[in-house]
């Protein structure tokens, strides 16, 4: 695996503006409503972050992740560093927030995996990942449907 070409790189149209959907990404309060339940963000460069879940999805995943916030730009950029899956190392996850026409289109890029078969697995685990939170963000929002 080439460490250089290895991203997560994931877009998707919302029917909302970009303070909306910033804020349900970018905030402990938004991220709780739709997804995660008790985390801690506090909302500056290098500030912490501890993403939490409790019982979440099919498989009742209980845990939380680690990380810190490298930029906290309302309503435009949202960028943190935070544990890969498999514990080992940190990547970085860079989101936007583009005003369209008719709403926000949201595109995730991930970063940093290690070039290992852990970091292979950490890279599908977050691809599939990304794609599930932010359709799930995406029916939040426009439909209010919270899972």
């Amino acid at each position: 695996m080439n460490n250089l070409a290895a991203k997560v790189d994931f877009a998707i149209f919302i029917r909302t503006t970009p303070e909306r959907c910033y804020d349900a990404l970018a905030t402990a309060n938004g991220l709780d409503s739709w997804f995660t339940h008790g985390t801690l963000l506090d909302p500056a460069p290098g500030g912490e972050i501890l993403f939490r879940w409790k019982d979440w999805g099919y498989e009742a995943y209980t845990g939380e992740i680690p990380g810190a916030v490298i930029a906290y730009e309302r309503p435009g950029k949202f960028a943190f560093r935070w544990r890969a899956d498999s514990g080992g190392y940190d990547s970085v996850a860079e989101v936007t927030f583009e005003p369209v026409p008719a709403g926000t289109l949201v595109r995730m890029v991930e970063q940093g995996y290690e070039d290992s078969p852990a970091g292979l697995q950490d890279l599908v685990n977050r691809a599939s990942g990304w794609a599930q939170a932010l359709t799930l963000m995406r029916f939040y929002l426009e439909h209010g449907v919270r899972y």
